[in-house]
């Protein structure tokens, strides 16, 4: 094997050319054979004691790796055949992670190049461009394939097609399979799928959509209120999903009511909603809420989740403090990008300036800027603190910088400034500049007022559209994007368009939360039936039908209060207080705890926060929380027995109250059936019925 590739190597052509740069022609090989991946030298480790960069983000690093450790021998500058670089990706010689190059490829041809020429690193060229054609195509079924080609243009002004040393990676595999030497892309499941076409470091999202249905969809007729409806139908289209039909007033009334003020609508609130033949009810209903006490109480508690607000050992002022500042600012309508700024540059006393809290949320400046950047750009800064970001544009010096500039706010109960504090740059060894990640390095001094003019600048990439893809998820079941703190070119939009439009709407309308709210509220796609039709039935993504989601903890411990109208006690508070209005969640609750309440210490963003576990299920089948509220002598099905109400007058209440709906004709004939064919054992039958309904998954959820 040793002596074919030296006769091989040896008949290459132009073996003298000095023209190899490594930056830009060496590292693309390396990258395409998986050699600096986090699963081999790209370690942070390195593999069998050779530590490449991740994906070659530090060519200078990789370079001194190559050409001068291990004595120089990886390149034999004086016998090129010789080189370990070359001999174990080739399998030559034993290499633990098999053959990575074969014998005649070119990329062995390239490497032994570069090698005799000198293995030098003087380069004058950089990546300016890379695009990928297509970016988006629609395959007519599964089987069908599509060449991918990717050309990058460099600094010089040399436009190269650079597909063969472009690294294709499907987001999954099961539904895309790549052949990695043509770049032909076959498509083995129907649905939305992404591919990531990677050059240096530079990458690039592919969609490559299959329609979900052989069969066509027009869907001209459909409702559309607003251009949220646009987006939407033309994506289902697209992917062949018809739509299900608009939500009964009902559903929508509790939809609504949940999702906005985190309550059920009473049952004279439902008559009055039923009772309205007027037109254009909806948008009346949903102004109403969002001008409502309880819109304020309740998404005080959303932002509360999101910003961490919670009590220190010792210390439940501060967080009341800050709690009662960010409610003041939802109830006086605020602009978003304002209550950003306020937090964002507040100093103070915690006990008397509410958003200084924020700098006591997290333990120190690395941390600091992983909570800002998740929060505030939607961008998961951390994964640059050891290395380069490898699926988005950030950088150790973005990541570090961001650092530096916490690193001056002193943190205590009295938050301050301190111009000489600084955080360590892991590459450099020295002090890390203050920057505003992937713009600009800043003075040493307090950078916190110019990180907040750049993020709430209208034109910044990140602010307006990390903030209008959470107040989506919480109205429609999932972002736009997921996960919400994690918007990159990799990681695209279901609805790439609508982001931007809603983000721009955003910003048009001065950053007001509740535009954004009233405008996907009101949209036709918010306002369908949460039932599937046979034909959407798979959709979890696209909007076809609602998503039902699961109630928060607060919301749902309140909602079993209104109906079994048995209050839960909240250590310090008076009796009837709700769940939504606490302002620590370190206020001792069993009932919240068994439901799943967020601690608040890390992010409560994860799509099982509302779940609960095993812990909730075993306490909803058959435990105190649930059991003592229905069989309390003071309780609402007590009360109504004691009120000589019959069964069936019960049965339809508790409907009323629970689902927000009377029983259909089919439960009522259940129910009085139970009643009937049990004479005797009405009130046992009750309460199993009430069991029933407050675990039933409609009530448990938005539906």
């Amino acid at each position: 094997m040793h002596a074919i590739l030296i006769m091989m190597l040896a008949a290459s052509p132009d073996a003298s050319d000095p023209s190899i740069d490594f930056d830009t022609r060496v590292i693309p090989v390396l990258t395409k054979a998986g050699c600096n991946t986090g699963a081999c030298h790209g370690a942070a480790a390195g593999r069998g004691e050779f530590r490449l960069s991740l994906y070659g983000s530090d060519p200078e690093f990789d370079h001194r790796s190559i050409a001068f450790e291990l004595e120089g021998r990886r390149v034999n500058l004086a016998n090129p055949d010789e080189s370990l670089l070359l001999l174990k990706a080739t399998e030559s010689i034993n290499h633990g992670g098999g053959p990575r190059l074969e014998f005649e490829g070119s990329g062995v041809k390239l490497l032994h190049q570069w090698i005799d020429a000198g293995a030098l690193r003087a380069s004058s060229t950089s990546l300016k461009q890379f695009a990928v054609q297509p970016r988006s195509t629609v395959l007519s079924g599964v089987g069908e394939t599509i060449d991918l080609g990717a050309t990058a243009e460099f600094s010089h002004g040399e436009v190269e097609d650079v597909t063969k040393w472009t690294v294709f990676t499907p987001e999954d595999s099961a539904a895309i399979e790549i052949d990695s030497k043509t770049g032909t892309a076959r498509a083995i499941r129907r649905g939305r799928h992404i591919v990531v076409a990677r050059f240096l470091d530079h990458v690039v999202p592919i969609e490559i959509i299959v329609p979900l249905s052989h069969d066509t969809v027009d869907l001209d007729d459909e409702p559309r209120t607003n251009f949220v409806d646009d987006h939407i139908l033309q994506t289902l289209e697209v992917l062949r999903l018809p739509v299900s039909p608009k939500a009964t007033d009902a559903a929508f009334l509790r939809r609504v009511t949940l999702d906005l003020t985190g309550r059920l609508p009473t049952p004279s609130e439902q008559d009055e909603y039923l009772s309205d033949a007027k037109p254009r009810k909806r948008g009346r209903l949903i102004d109403r809420l969002l001008a409502s006490d309880d819109f304020t109480e309740y998404w005080t508690l959303r932002f509360a989740k999101l910003l961490r607000i919670r009590s220190q050992p010792g210390d439940t002022t501060a967080a009341l403090k800050y709690h009662s500042w960010l409610k003041r600012q939802l109830d006086a309508r605020i602009p978003y990008d304002q209550i950003a700024r306020r937090i964002l540059t507040a100093s103070g006393d915690t006990h008397e300036v509410g958003p200084a809290s924020f700098y006591r949320t997290v333990a120190g400046p690395r941390e600091q800027a992983e909570f800002a950047s998740e929060l505030l750009m939607g961008a998961r800064l951390r994964c640059a603190n050891c290395h380069n970001h490898p699926l988005d544009r950030w950088t150790q010096d973005d990541y570090h910088g961001l650092a530096a500039i916490f690193a001056k706010v002193k943190q205590g109960r009295v938050i301050d400034v301190a111009l000489n504090g600084e955080v360590t740059h892991p590459r450099t060894g020295e002090a890390a500049l203050p920057r505003i990640p992937g713009d600009r390095f800043l003075d040493n001094g307090d950078g916190r007022t110019e990180f907040a003019d750049w993020l709430t600048r209208p034109e910044n990439p990140y602010f307006a559209k990390a903030a209008v893809n959470r107040l989506w998820k919480a109205m429609m079941g999932r972002g736009l994007v997921e996960s919400t703190d994690d918007l990159r070119a990799t990681n695209p939009a279901t609805h790439p368009s609508l982001l931007n439009q809603l983000a721009d709407d955003f910003v048009k309308h001065r950053y007001d939360l509740r535009h954004t709210l009233r405008t996907i509220a009101f949209s036709s796609a918010y306002g369908r039936s949460s039932k599937p039709l046979p034909e959407n039935q798979s959709d979890d993504h696209y909007y076809s039908h609602a998503v039902s989601t699961p109630l928060e903890p607060e919301v749902l411990a309140d909602a079993i209060a209104d109906v079994t109208g048995v209050f839960e006690e909240y250590a310090g508070h008076p009796s009837g207080t709700r769940a939504v209005s606490l302002f620590d969640p370190k206020i001792k609750s069993e009932t919240l705890a068994i439901l799943g309440q967020c601690s608040r210490e890390t992010t409560c963003e994860s799509n099982s926060e509302s779940d609960g576990g095993l812990t909730r299920k075993l306490h909803l089948l058959n435990g105190p929380l649930l059991n003592r509220r229905i069989t309390s002598s003071e309780g609402r099905l007590a009360k109504l027995i004691d009120a000589g109400k019959t069964a069936d007058e019960i049965v339809r209440r508790f409907y009323r109250l629970a689902l927000c709906r009377p029983p259909t004709s089919a439960e009522q004939a259940f129910w009085h059936d139970q009643f009937r064919r049990d004479n005797g054992r009405e009130k046992a039958i009750l309460e199993d019925f009430l069991w029933g309904l407050l675990t039933c998954k409609e009530f448990v959820t938005n539906h």
